[in-house]
């Protein structure tokens, strides 16, 4: 059955203020209303504020094609996250409407990804008023109700210096629980999340100066001999972890960690239980090679098989 269209709450975006742009270098200031003249051969008289910007030299103009220099074998990963969250409307619940649900991309440790991520599209089952929406600034999520599952197309456009090809995810919504994990509960969500690291090979020098301290980003250190160019305004921008991140986001206890702790201690766990699950089943082969065997005999004609 296909799910009536529905008019769409807008994507859920969070508020922010964009970061000061630093000021370019400034160029000599030169005063209209000149003081009275000195006297002959005489140093005229500057105020603190001339004198300052007398002592800063003058910074000479970048060069924008070494910005864009490829820096070869060096390679800069973002883990991600994307998946989706899906709440039982309980009484609420109608046929054509039995769940609210959102769907996502962030960041695996929960920090800002607009630093790499320009827009994001999800693009819905068609019976969607507007199936294709676009996302154009953090959180990248939508959220919706219906009562259907069905497959998620998600498309992360990357800002310019970062990568020109687009990345196209996919991902299958998911409403109601598997069977040994209960009954529905309006308390108790359906999360399915998949964890993925995007890798940018040979990063330009631009992009790479502006992601090297951001704690999103695993960066590595330059091959010996590799230098770079001083930092410009765009890479001075301090990332202030608060603008973007989804540490605090509503739906956060929800997330699945994916440290490397938390891996590890899954291994650990997965591995007792196959030690445990290989245990048993020696249990059980050793009971059945302690069994007598019992004669079989091949049956004439006319007699059961293991008859005399």
């Amino acid at each position: 059955m296909e799910q009536p269209p529905s008019s769409p709450p807008p994507p859920a975006a969070a508020t922010a203020t964009a970061a000061p742009t630093p000021a370019p270098a400034s160029a000599p200031i030169i005063l209209s209303d000149s003081p009275p003249a000195a006297a002959a051969g005489a140093e005229p008289a500057l105020t603190a504020a001339q004198k300052a910007l007398r002592s800063k030299p003058a910074r000479a103009p970048e060069d924008p094609d070494k910005k864009n220099k490829k820096l070869k074998d060096v390679e800069i990963s973002f883990p991600i996250v994307y998946g989706t969250i899906s709440f039982w409307l309980g009484k609420k619940a109608s046929e054509y409407n039995s769940h609210k649900w959102t769907v996502y991309i962030r960041s695996a440790t929960n920090e800002d990804l607009s630093v790499i991520v320009k827009r994001v599209v999800f693009q819905l089952h068609p019976s969607f008023t507007n199936p294709t929406r676009v996302v154009e600034q953090p959180p990248f999520e939508l959220s919706e109700s219906g009562w259907g599952e069905f497959e998620i197309a998600i498309t992360l456009y990357f800002h310019s210096d970062v990568c020109e090809k687009r990345l196209d995810l996919f991902h299958q919504l998911k409403l109601y629980p598997e069977e040994d994990a209960g009954p529905q509960s309006t308390k108790k969500p359906v999360v399915v999340e998949t964890y993925d690291e995007v890798v940018f090979p040979e990063p330009t020098e631009a992009f790479f100066l502006r992601v090297q301290n951001h704690p999103a980003a695993t960066v590595p250190r330059l091959p010996p001999g590799m230098t770079l160019s001083s930092p410009g305004p765009m890479e001075l921008m301090s990332h202030d972890k608060k603008r973007f991140d989804t540490k605090d986001h509503s739906l956060s206890q929800w997330f699945s960690n994916f440290s490397e702790a938390d891996e590890l201690l899954k291994l650990a766990a997965a591995r007792q239980q196959v030690q445990a699950h290989i245990a048993k089943l020696r249990r059980q082969l050793s009971m059945i090679e302690g069994m007598p065997q019992q004669s079989r005999v091949i049956s004439g004609p006319g007699q059961q098989f293991g008859h005399g």
